[in-house]
């Protein structure tokens, strides 16, 4: 049975956040996989729960809200599906590693890796002390929370630490993939791209062409940002791509949300950007968390899983009848196809494409079981 969302522990807060998602006031996929790891982690601590399968419930349900509130944010779901992966672990091994430590099996293996037989005592002491899980006590319901809730609580801390590391463990190998005296094209700003390029400036000299993303002109503050930390920058109009594409070494492209079947949603211009380097033979490079490996495949049009922005920045009304006589667009992200794309510079390596359903929603990163917003991982 689906418990009612008012009836679940922190409640508020998950309000709170689904206000915000539905008003934008969130975006960024970072951004939005941030606060819902810190949502479920209040949530996990205030929740009473006698066995852990109606803690899954409750995280499902917290998960279920947030995915409707922001369809568009695939992060959300992505989060919750890796707590949700966390949590079944760190039950397996609380229940199963009690059985495996009290049979006391001993090898020459075992004891070159785990040194003297008094540390091993010692080791399996502490674990059998941890391991007192009891499910569904009429005695005391709340023990088998009380005994799980810290190892549930370094899980989700896991998650967090995993998202604000992010940028430095995909940078990381930067300098192997900027060559000295390139020239690399990016568009809009991406902080991930940026904090891959800065990390590869320490190393390479190279040139940066940032095209400014008309209308939300991002680009302007990528551009200032990187011109900043001395790397050679130059701005230039989206109409300049193709022309320019033929001096470009490699195109470096932040991602919003990676699909099972290796495409992507980024901002808008990215697939202007990706088909011109197809047509130049030049590489295209996505940087990217690994918590922005979503399930979903585009099932759709290209175009039915796009959000729109505020068209007045394309129009305004000042143009008066010409508004009255056309119908103005304004994509905020571009689908781009698994064939325009290279390779994949993610926080656990570099992936094609054609290996990207192996990460989504497999071992490691997740579980194969239904998705939070109520679709499957198939």
């Amino acid at each position: 049975m689906t418990p009612e969302l008012h009836t679940i522990p922190g409640h508020r807060a998950v309000e709170t956040l689904v206000a915000k998602l539905r008003r934008r006031q969130v975006v960024g996929s970072r951004e939005a996989a941030l606060e819902t790891a810190l949502v479920l982690r209040q949530v996990v601590s205030k929740a009473r729960f006698s066995n852990i399968q109606q803690l899954i419930t409750v995280i499902r349900e917290v998960g279920r809200r947030l995915a409707e509130a922001q369809p568009k944010e695939h992060s959300v779901g992505n989060t919750v599906r890796r707590v949700l992966h966390n949590v079944r672990e760190e039950y397996n091994s609380a229940t199963k590693g009690s059985a495996a430590a009290s049979r006391n099996v001993y090898s020459i293996s075992k004891f070159v890796l785990q040194g003297q037989p008094r540390k091993h005592t010692a080791n399996a002491a502490k674990s059998d002390a941890r391991i007192t899980l009891k499910e569904n006590d009429a005695d005391d319901p709340d023990s088998f929370a009380r005994a799980l809730k810290p190892v549930l609580m370094e899980a989700i801390q896991d998650v967090l630490d995993e998202l604000e590391t992010v940028y430095d463990n995909v940078s990381k190998n930067a300098k192997d993939h900027i060559h000295s005296d390139e020239i690399i094209l990016t568009i809009g700003h991406s902080k991930t791209v940026e904090a891959f390029l800065k990390s590869a400036g320490h190393y390479r000299n190279y040139t940066v062409i940032v095209a400014e993303t008309a209308p939300s002109y991002q680009g302007h503050e990528m551009a200032r940002s990187l011109s900043a930390s001395g790397i050679s920058t130059f701005l230039v109009p989206d109409s300049s791509i193709f022309a320019i594409m033929s001096r470009v070494n490699k195109v470096i492209l932040g991602a919003h949300a990676i699909l099972a079947n290796g495409g992507l949603f980024a901002i808008s211009g990215s697939l202007l950007a990706a088909t011109a380097a197809r047509a130049h033979s030049t590489p295209v490079v996505v940087c990217a968390g690994q918590f922005k490996l979503t399930p979903l495949w585009n099932l759709y049009h290209e175009h039915g899983a796009l959000d729109f922005a505020d068209p007045s920045s394309v129009l305004g009304f000042e143009e008066g009848k010409l508004v009255e006589r056309v119908d103005v667009v304004n994509p905020y992200y571009d689908y781009v196809g698994p064939e325009l794309v290279d390779v994949f510079i993610t926080n656990d390596g570099d992936h094609p494409p054609s290996s990207v359903y192996r990460y989504v929603p497999f071992a490691p990163l997740y579980m194969p079981d239904p998705c939070a917003d109520g679709r499957g991982t198939s």
